[in-house]
């Protein structure tokens, strides 16, 4: 309005552009993109005000640039030009494509936050006068963003900006940006400055999560906000001492959950080849947060394997399970190694809660750590019984045993053992009626595999005295999986044999 007033008074020429929501590399990091790739890439939480649902049209910084020189050189003198981009999307899809394109998983590390006060719903704009000017929009989405999270990975560090602290928080209010050397520490130790003091104050637990970014950190952070809560995630490396230590003196909590570890992708067959990084967090940081745990008086559950056994003649298929004071006799692949000799030193501790989880199922087909994602995409599957883990069912179990201080170990499975060949005829009844597959032995699956797998059954006895109402493999099954998946026509997808 205002150069609309000084151009009609003094006869001067002018253009006025109205463009929104341009992105690309160099854009300071308080804007949505590149927060959430720097938040993204170094396992912190992106923050999405609202429900995420607000819809925007994105535009690279490259486009925005030859509009402006279509206008400057063609546009009329005293006109006024949208500049927009020619697509819609939600500014939760733009979170989950950085996080795709980072190879993470959104569900695990998006949280919501409250709403910005007079937040536009939607704003898209008419470019067509733009376009009659022969301009037209040439980096598409895929490209823009990819080019922009490849800079923010080079360039997006300190030494470019300096603290960016109070950037990257759900509710940036601007302010002085200094150098500093520790501002993704800063970041997560913001989440928790004055509130751990006031839940110590008040006697209340205050939770520790590792593994963020992980399937079952998320879990962990998602049930304990239903349940009201108070938790924090930590930032340190586990085998890092002096950088755990921190953790616990700035979260002050008074249990640790740790979904922290190595298990390999797409399979454990990577340990084979990465074994110094699997003792590094199997071994010697889970030894490392247990002890310093134990020293701050802090209880500790720690989600273990139960792939260290395999059936024997004293457990054949169909006889007895293997027991929680049963010793490992199965250590074919590192990854199984290295988890049998961790529990056997972890023993030692009595401030710690083992949780042997086995071939971990939860109601999200398409998650590709999901037992029945990864088999309905194999070109063929043994067909051997095996005790498996329902984490929608047992996941806030695990949360209830850290709460009363339960210790010692336990098969953290479902009653009962499933072959692999029911599990798929439950989700072709349920979900598929044309999926198939084809079925091979255990000599056929050794030759193509890194290192041999464990099958076992465990004994539940143990995890049925603590919480009577479990539900049995196929019941927990049916109930948590595939029965939502029957209502809501969820499908495993990645090219699996059936499947449209």
């Amino acid at each position: 309005m205002l150069v609309m007033a000084y151009g009609r008074s003094y006869d001067l020429p002018y253009l006025i552009t109205r463009g929104n929501n341009v992105y690309g590399p160099h854009q300071f990091p308080e804007k949505a993109i590149p927060k959430f790739i720097m938040l993204a890439k170094r396992g912190l939480q992106i923050p999405l005000h609202g429900d995420g649902m607000a819809t925007r049209s994105y535009m690279h910084v490259a486009d925005a640039a030859s509009a402006f020189d279509s206008i400057l050189h063609h546009g009329e003198d005293r006109g006024v030009y949208n500049i927009g981009a020619q697509e819609e999307r939600t500014v939760r899809s733009v979170a989950e494509d950085i996080c795709s394109e980072l190879k993470l998983n959104a569900d695990d590390i998006v949280t919501y936050v409250k709403d910005r006060q007079f937040n536009d719903r939607r704003y898209f704009i008419d470019c067509s006068k733009l376009l009659a000017l022969g301009w037209k929009q040439e980096k598409s989405w895929e490209d823009g963003l990819r080019e922009t999270i490849a800079w923010y990975e080079k360039n997006g560090e300190n030494d470019y900006w300096g603290n960016l602290s109070a950037a990257l928080v759900a509710h940036p209010t601007g302010g002085h940006v200094t150098a500093s050397p520790n501002v993704f520490e800063e970041i997560a130790r913001s989440t928790a400055e004055g509130k751990a003091d006031d839940a110590a104050e008040a006697n209340i637990p205050v939770f520790l999560i590792y593994g963020r970014t992980g399937w079952i950190g998320g879990m962990l952070g998602r049930l304990l906000e239903e349940q009201g809560h108070k938790y924090y995630y930590g930032a340190a490396r586990l085998y890092d001492r002096k950088a755990v230590e921190d953790d616990i003196a700035r979260c002050k909590p008074t249990h640790i959950l740790n979904a922290a570890g190595i298990t390999g992708r797409p399979n454990v067959d990577w340990c084979e080849s990465h074994k110094k990084e699997t003792v590094q967090t199997n071994v010697t940081g889970i030894l490392t947060l247990v002890d310093l745990a134990d020293k701050n008086g802090i209880h500790v559950t720690n989600f273990a394997t139960g792939c260290i056994y395999s059936y024997d003649e004293k457990h054949p298929i169909g006889g007895p399970g293997f027991t929680e004071d049963d010793a490992p006799n199965f250590g074919g692949s590192f990854y199984s190694h290295t988890k049998g000799m961790v529990e056997d030193l972890l023993k030692n501790y009595d401030n710690l809660l083992q949780l042997r989880l086995r071939m971990p199922i939860d109601h999200r087909l398409d998650n590709p750590r999901n037992f029945i994602f990864k088999i309905a995409n194999y070109d063929c599957v043994v067909d051997v019984p095996n005790s498996m883990t329902v984490l929608d069912e047992l996941v806030p179990y695990a949360i209830d045993g850290a709460l009363r201080k339960l210790t010692g170990i336990y098969n953290f499975t479902n009653p009962g053992a499933i072959s692999h060949n029911e599990v798929l005829q439950l989700y072709k009844d349920y979900c598929s009626p044309n999926y198939t597959w084809k079925n091979f032995s255990l000599e056929e699956q050794d030759k193509i595999l890194a290192a041999p797998r464990s099958n076992n059954e465990l004994c539940d006895k143990k995890i049925k005295s603590a919480w009577p109402q479990i539900l049995n493999i196929k019941d927990s099954l049916i109930k948590y999986v595939f029965e939502p998946n029957k209502q809501s026509g969820g499908k495993v997808r990645g090219g699996a044999k059936g499947e449209c």
